[in-house]
């Protein structure tokens, strides 16, 4: 067994004073410990006037607990949630009364709420409320000192939780208040329980702007901490006694919290199949042999504008993938046809012939379902609840769906996983509950953010076979951003093909593949491609040097030279015979591909970087002696170079 690894020391002058600092923090607590009678201590707790004092506080704690749940939760979602001019200052109010002299505060509420104040006149005219001097009076300075505990944590455990997960819930049909009653609060539910304990616990202890606004009354006003007040000029002792009951409660609070208050964030487990946790979860369920239920055919049509700019017209029952490098503007466009972002907005229609106006509509309006790269099924619900998630929002009965949810399930080949939890799924299993939740809800469009990126080899395959015969029966228009070559010629009828926010092709997927009109989509489907212009003998690129091809199209207009790896010949000298393009390099590196090797090449000559892979055998790797540094050729004959016009 290895020896445990011994922990250095912390340096002295860390140490030292932060010993002080928790002796200088204990030393008063641990006064009232010793100093408290503890054979007096229920007859000093038992007094008439304590018991009335402390019947009033919890009254005065819990009041301020409401209001401050009916006045801070909004609050603190406006202040995570919606960007709006002033907000600093906003924040800076909630964070005022926590920084601000108690009795300053006091004095506060007096000139805004007394009866000389700015509104208290009008209270007191029209509802006959006078608040100082009055139990409400004590309410209202409790809450404004312990509101902002509660806006502060649940702001900050907002703010920790993606949105993704609301702004699919609005996709399947929720209203905002539905998302925010059924998706957000259950999610960020540690954070407001943090908030709401600080906030009684606070409330509880308030003593400077109680005494200063609402007075010292028995009965009314009088709470615990001012009868501790009293008590030290008449009975210290009593005191000491009623200190201890109140460091106890705050004690239990902190203890009962145990540090989540500095958390900030939902401490759901979103885990989705791909970590540690899901390890013991397998895949079960075979794929789907049931036909998809029925659902109505919708055409699409949509002009987008902003950073991604395109005109997208589709028939129903099409599969459209996106492709692009990143920063090209796929997200954003499916983002746009949500109506989720600023960034771009998409003037949509939709229906049986794209007759129906829903550019004005929100997003749980628009019958546009989204299924996220994470799928974001919602933590505290299991696969059924998830599935049937859209069916409620859009006022179908808890039985009927329930019911339809688990025909979806079984329809994916994971009804036998409807009781169980997001944490308990493998990430196809998830993958497959979220697309069953989006289908479900019969949406006239569905988007799919790269469904099935974040899955290994052997469980794509399977959930890209289950997605491709669902995609089959679907009447709606289907898009599909992904990065993967397989996934968007085995999955979609079209090819959309992005670039900086622009389309550069739009094609079915075997035009895509033999005439690709993108250096990026050839390099995806793994062709080498070089940008220039198209010349009597084939192209001129755009880092110099030429490339000779068989068929050159006409010259002086922008083209693109694509060359599968696998006519490139890699040689140690310069090759004689047939090949006309001839390049030297050296190879900066080899992996293995299947059998075979791919060679990456940097070209020497021009000397602008520009990179040529090669496949080849094992052997002849090994006949040429290659190795990273090696010095060689690279020859492509011209029959194989294909020039197209960009």
């Amino acid at each position: 067994m290895a020896a445990a690894v011994k922990q250095s020391r912390p340096p002295l002058t860390l140490a030292l004073p932060a010993l002080l600092a928790v002796v200088f923090l204990a030393l008063p607590l641990a006064g009232i410990l010793v100093r408290t009678p503890w054979g007096e201590l229920g007859s000093h707790l038992g007094t008439p006037r304590v018991t009335e004092a402390l019947r009033l506080s919890l009254t005065v704690s819990f009041s301020a607990l409401g209001l401050s749940l009916l006045l801070g939760v909004p609050l603190a979602w406006v202040l995570a949630r919606v960007p709006f001019p002033g907000k600093a200052v906003v924040r800076c109010l909630v964070l005022l009364p926590m920084v601000l002299p108690p009795t300053v505060g006091g004095v506060a509420l007096l000139l805004g709420f007394g009866r000389r104040g700015l509104l208290g006149p009008w209270l007191e005219e029209t509802f006959g409320l006078t608040l100082p001097f009055h139990t409400a009076g004590a309410v209202v300075a409790a809450t404004f000192v312990a509101m902002p505990f509660l806006v502060l944590s649940l702001e900050g455990a907002l703010r920790g939780l993606r949105p993704g997960y609301e702004e699919t819930a609005a996709s399947l049909g929720a209203s905002p208040v539905r998302v925010f009653a059924t998706v957000t609060l259950p999610m960020v539910a540690p954070g407001l329980l943090a908030g709401a304990a600080l906030t009684w616990a606070r409330a509880l202890g308030e003593f400077g702007a109680t005494i200063t606004f609402a007075g010292n009354l028995p009965g009314a006003t009088q709470t615990l901490p001012l009868q501790v007040y009293l008590l030290l000029q008449s009975d210290p002792e009593a005191a000491t006694s009623v200190s201890l009951l109140l460091l106890a409660v705050a004690m239990a609070v902190l203890v009962a919290l145990r540090g989540r208050w500095t958390g900030g964030g939902a401490t759901a487990d979103t885990g989705t199949g791909t970590g540690p946790g899901n390890a013991s979860a397998p895949d079960e369920g075979g794929d789907a042999t049931a036909a998809p239920l029925p659902t109505g055919t919708s055409a699409l049509h949509a002009r987008v504008t902003g950073y991604t700019r395109l005109t997208l017209d589709a028939e129903p029952g099409t599969t459209i993938a996106v492709v692009g490098p990143n920063g090209a503007g796929k997200t954003t466009l499916l983002r746009a046809l949500l109506g989720l972002t600023p960034r771009a907005r998409a003037e949509l229609r939709l229906g049986e012939h794209g007759e129906d106006e829903v550019t004005g509509l929100p997003p749980h309006r628009r019958q546009v379902a989204w299924v996220p790269q994470d799928g974001a099924l919602f933590p505290g619900m299991s696969a059924l609840a998830n599935t049937a998630y859209g069916l409620r929002a859009r006022g179908v009965p808890r039985a009927r769906a329930r019911q339809e949810a688990q025909l979806w399930l079984d329809r994916l080949g994971v009804g036998a996983l409807a009781h169980r939890r997001p944490s308990g799924l493998s990430g196809g299993q998830a993958q497959r509950v979220a697309l069953a939740r989006a289908l479900a809800t019969r949406p006239r469009l569905l988007l799919l953010d790269e469904p099935l990126a974040a899955l290994d080899q052997t469980t794509r395959a399977r959930v890209r076979h289950t997605l491709r015969t669902h995609l089959d029966g679907f009447g709606g228009v289907c898009l599909i951003v992904t990065h993967d070559p397989v996934e968007a010629v085995s999955l979609a009828d079209r090819v959309l093909v992005l670039e900086d926010g622009r389309p550069v092709q739009d094609a079915p997927p075997a035009e895509v593949t033999r005439h690709p009109r993108s250096p990026w989509v050839a390099r995806m489907l793994g062709h080498n491609a070089w940008s220039g212009t198209t010349s009597g003998d084939g192209l001129i690129r755009d880092g110099g040097g030429a490339v000779t091809a068989a068929e050159p199209l006409p010259e002086g207009a922008p083209g693109l030279a694509v060359i599968p790896p696998e006519a490139v010949s890699v040689h140690r000298q310069r090759p004689d015979g047939s090949p006309r393009n001839n390049w030297p390099g050296r190879v900066r590196e080899i992996t293995a591909s299947g059998g075979r090797l791919r060679v990456l090449v940097v070209l020497q000559d021009p000397a602008d970087g520009a990179e040529l892979v090669a496949e080849i055998t094992p052997g002849a790797a090994a006949e040429l002696g290659l190795g990273e540094g090696s010095r060689v050729w690279v020859s492509v004959k011209a029959t194989e170079v294909r020039v197209v016009e960009v």
